[in-house]
């Protein structure tokens, strides 16, 4: 079995395992597991009550990796999330004292609550994966990922993230209501359980998780393709409609994820498909609509989707594939 080929096998009994507690979004949790093999960072954004943190930790627990929560409030200092020197009086010295963004897997829970002094703390160590103390440098773990919450109907009290700050984010993901079936299957798995919290087994361990996230390398991107991604990017730039359009980091975005998703479709190529599959996802939260948009309820998402259709599909077809002239 190839490296790619594990991969894949490994993320299907990942996505297995969270599936058993976030019922029928099959569809959104291959979208954070794209992130999760990129090793980029996911906003969640969505109305209360879709499993957004239930998301977080289930990967958590499936991927063997160290959790920390933590809630975003008013009043939270960026101390809170790095950690501070503490005196010891016992040795007579001051001591690092981490904070709980010293793990693997961060749930950032309504990140807009808390004030721009302390977002600013947290994008800074998804930025850099690192943390300050006094001075003190210290390298955060590896994988070090962030999923960040936010909800987008209530703005009183809130902090909305910056542009500049949202382009942190590898991507952005709504998780939407449930079908019929997929609420009433909940609800009978619940009553088969007898408990509220569903179990999710381990399903592969951090080392794994590492070793599939550098697997991702091994997938082949054509230059075409590249350009396709690159005139995607500038297309948003291009938009009447738009104020600021995709960085760098979006196209960046497109190569990361795209190569996920070739990777968990089973292919060691990327093809036209995987990138027009993530751009919403990776480029809608870096766009910023002229006002007049937002008048006619134009969503970023809206713009992404018509520069795909404007900007030419390349015909390129992997090389092993390619037959011989003849």
């Amino acid at each position: 079995m190839s490296g790619l080929d594990e991969l894949r096998r490994r993320s299907e009994a990942v996505l297995d395992q969270v599936e058993r507690a976030v019922v029928g979004k099959r569809a959104v949790l291959e979208l954070v597991m794209l992130g999760i093999l990129a090793d980029g960072h996911v906003l969640l954004e969505d109305f209360p009550g879709l499993a957004k943190t239930l998301i977080a930790r289930s990967f958590a627990r499936a991927c063997e990796l160290s959790f920390s929560r933590i809630q975003f409030t008013p009043d939270l200092m960026p101390s809170d999330i790095t950690g501070s020197s503490i005196f010891n009086q016992r040795t007579g010295e001051f001591e690092i004292r981490p904070g709980p963004i010293f793990a693997n897997l961060i749930l950032g829970d309504e990140i807009n609550r808390s004030t721009p002094k302390t977002q600013a703390a947290l994008l800074e160590a998804m930025q850099e994966r690192q943390v300050t103390i006094e001075g003190d440098t210290r390298p955060l773990p590896h994988p070090f990922l962030v999923l960040a919450t936010q909800n987008p109907i209530e703005y009183e009290g809130t902090y909305p993230l910056p542009e500049a700050q949202l382009d942190r984010f590898l991507m952005r993901i709504s998780v939407g209501y449930p079908d019929r079936d997929a609420e009433q299957l909940m609800l009978s798995q619940r009553r088969r359980r007898h408990r509220d919290e569903a179990e999710v087994e381990v399903a592969v361990d951090r080392d794994g998780l590492l070793a599939m996230q550098a697997e991702l390398e091994q997938v082949h991107v054509e230059s075409d393709i590249e350009f396709y991604m690159v005139d995607l990017v500038n297309a948003t730039r291009q938009h009447p409609g738009v104020q600021v359009g995709a960085s760098p980091r979006g196209s960046l975005a497109l190569f990361k994820l795209s190569r996920a998703r070739a990777a968990l479709s089973g292919r060691d190529y990327v093809t036209p498909d995987d990138v027009k599959a993530v751009a919403a996802p990776a480029l809608s939260h870096r766009l910023m609509l002229r006002p007049d948009l937002w008048v006619q309820r134009v969503r970023p998402e809206d713009v992404v989707e018509e520069c795909l259709r404007q900007v030419p599909t390349p015909a390129t077809i992997h090389p092993r594939f390619t037959s011989a002239p003849g």
